[in-house]
């Protein structure tokens, strides 16, 4: 039996990972600093998994939980692009310096495979889409070009030492256990928890940007296929992973208000700094090399976040209740 090592294993994907690796009875390690990890994406799981309080900064820890793993989820990051573009150094030293000091530490330890948890803001905001994977990236903020990087670092330890390494571009990843409540937050989860509880929510820039929104199930199981791929097939590759459709903001506002029962129009506020316009994936590629085909749609994936949301806000309530007792 393999065992499997997920970086950033309280994140949002991180955590869905686990869940799935976990119930379906394999040997789970997991690491989390916790600056953007939530502690309750681990509920029910701890005692299920080797999970280690660990920063990929520090070589020694990340040496430590490297020994013994055969296949690495490398799902850790600072994540957003507007916070790169306000603070680009912590970002950098994250996102950078956290995925060489991984490379190393998996080479030492004799790990076999890497899946990293690339970015589409590496094609940035040049014509012509779907975006293809043999496109010239043209990354915009710090945090595209931090990601890039870990790309290229991917290649060249395949290239050089061996260590098979896939790159997964993720698009716009939203479903359950996603934080609604930062100024990062992904839009879906922000607007979603902001109808629930009253609030109008802000569309940045005119509403018309598009994106390729993508259900968390797609994401797990496109890290699951590539860890079973034939290495032939996949190491030193770079794969989109998205649903290969299109959706802008203000349908994407219009349908979670339908499911909400939100009935206040949105705010508009500037276009944010470092944002991409438009993206939209062509999947082919993926799905040539290891099956990958999205299993949860748009629509459906928008409904049971929707569910999910509720759940957490009423449960939220009815601890206040209590409180006040």
């Amino acid at each position: 039996m393999s065992t499997y090592l997920i970086t950033g294993a309280a994140g949002f994907v991180g955590s869905a990972l686990a869940r799935t690796l976990v119930e379906s009875g394999e040997r789970v390690r997991g690491i989390d600093n916790f600056v953007t990890g939530n502690r309750e994406n681990l509920d029910g799981l701890l005692g299920r998994m080797d999970f280690r309080q660990a920063d990929l900064r520090d070589p020694d820890a990340t040496a430590l939980a490297c020994e013994g793993i055969d296949c690495i989820f490398h799902q850790a990051a600072l994540p957003s692009v507007p916070r790169s573009v306000l603070a680009p150094e912590p970002s950098h030293r994250s996102n950078v310096d956290g995925t060489f000091n991984l490379l190393e530490a998996a080479r030492a330890a004799g790990v076999q495979r890497i899946i990293y948890a690339a970015s589409s803001s590496a094609y940035g905001n040049q014509p012509g889409l779907p975006r293809t994977e043999s496109m010239r990236p043209q990354p915009v903020s710090p945090y595209a070009v931090q990601k890039l990087t870990g790309e290229y670092y991917m290649s060249s330890y395949w290239q050089i030492y061996g260590l098979e390494t896939i790159s997964l571009r993720y698009f716009n990843i939203f479903g359950p256990h996603q934080a609604p409540n930062s100024p990062y937050s992904g839009v879906v989860a922000k607007f979603i928890r902001q109808m629930l509880t009253g609030v109008r929510p802000t569309i940045f820039g005119d509403g018309r940007q598009a994106r390729d929104f993508t259900y968390i199930d797609n994401a797990v199981s496109a890290n699951l296929l590539a860890c079973h791929a034939p290495a032939e097939q996949v190491a030193g590759r770079v794969f989109n992973i998205a649903c290969g459709a299109a959706h802008n903001l203000e349908d994407v506002y219009r349908a979670l208000a339908h499911l909400t029962g939100f009935e206040g129009p949105p705010l508009y506020g500037p276009p944010r700094n470092g944002d991409v316009v438009n993206s939209l994936a062509d999947i082919t590629a993926a799905k040539a090399a290891f099956g990958y085909q999205p299993t949860v749609g748009f629509e459906d994936g928008l409904k049971r976040t929707v569910q999910w949301h509720r759940e957490e806000v009423a449960l939220a309530a009815a601890g206040d209740t209590a409180s006040r007792r």
